[in-house]
């Protein structure tokens, strides 16, 4: 759903109410950009400043006790967004026109995979027998795009990410297996993966939980040889990565990088936190 269909149910629900006008609906007109909603403010300039260095909404003013319209607006959209973020699937034309082999998790739908956990953390009985017998092995690396919680993050970065990730490493001489998807995946899925294929290093490209600055979000999760004895303190995350953050393309190659420094050391994590600067 588009930004112009959001405004368009937010206003007839706002009618239904009986909370808009005539007038209102008329000659309303809806914009990304804030407002100065604070009238007569004091020091305009100061409010404006923080508005261009925040997302966050702020001078927005208010209407009696409400919200202005169109930061009203703007908030229901950005929620509604955070919504499909999260519920809606990567479409399986956009994974194909990406070559990547599309692998599941235990979780059947996205309701057994927002209420049990464990279901997203381990490769359906199919994919595991696939990966088992078409998965590249023994390659240095391994590269996973993941759904995760938003599949908006996935869309939005991974056609800059991906090529800018595997130029990056081809470039260092770093093997790398064929990149896969995972539909409803966790982080933890990596770990399963990662000894299947027995790779040195594996790197989860995954859409983070949306929020209403963002819906898309994509974080890098790193762990070098996983096993039972793994702990979250072992994997390495690179997050915030979107046009507003990390772009993606910056992130492809910052990634190379340090996955470059991480089999040097053999290590991702505190760990590689605690001995990066060793080889500089």
């Amino acid at each position: 759903m588009n930004k112009a269909d959001i405004v368009e149910l937010v206003l007839k629900e706002l009618k239904n109410r009986g909370e808009t006008t005539k007038t209102t609906e008329e000659t309303i007109y809806f914009s990304d950009e804030k407002e100065m909603g604070v009238p007569n403010p004091q020091n305009k300039e100061v409010i404006q400043k923080a508005q261009k260095i925040t997302p966050a909404r702020i001078g927005i003013g208010r209407a009696g006790t409400r919200m202005r319209t169109t930061s009203y607006l703007q908030f229901r959209i950005a929620h509604a967004a955070a919504q499909d973020a999260v519920l809606k699937d990567v479409d399986d034309e956009f994974i194909h026109n990406l070559g990547l082999p599309i692998l599941t998790t235990k979780a059947a739908d996205m309701k057994s995979y927002l209420m049990d956990l464990d279901a997203g953390r381990t490769l359906s009985e199919d994919s595991l027998e696939w990966l088992k017998a078409k998965g590249e092995k023994k390659k240095q690396v391994q590269l996973l795009v993941c759904d995760g919680l938003s599949s908006s993050a996935v869309v939005a970065n991974i056609t800059d990410i991906l090529p800018a990730l595997i130029q990056g490493l081809e470039l260092k001489n770093i093997s790398v297996a064929k990149p896969l998807f995972v539909r409803r995946a966790r982080v933890w899925v990596q770990d399963q993966i990662a000894q299947l294929v027995d790779c040195d290093l594996i790197v989860s490209l995954i859409g983070e939980r949306p929020g209403l600055n963002t819906d898309e979000s994509l974080s890098a999760y790193i762990i070098y040889r996983p096993n039972e004895q793994t702990v979250e303190a072992d994997r390495t995350v690179i997050s915030n990565i979107h046009r507003g953050g990390l772009t993606p393309v910056e992130a492809g190659a910052h990634l190379s990088e340090i996955i470059e420094e991480m089999l040097t050391l053999k290590c991702t994590g505190v760990k590689f936190a605690q001995r990066e600067g060793s080889i500089k």
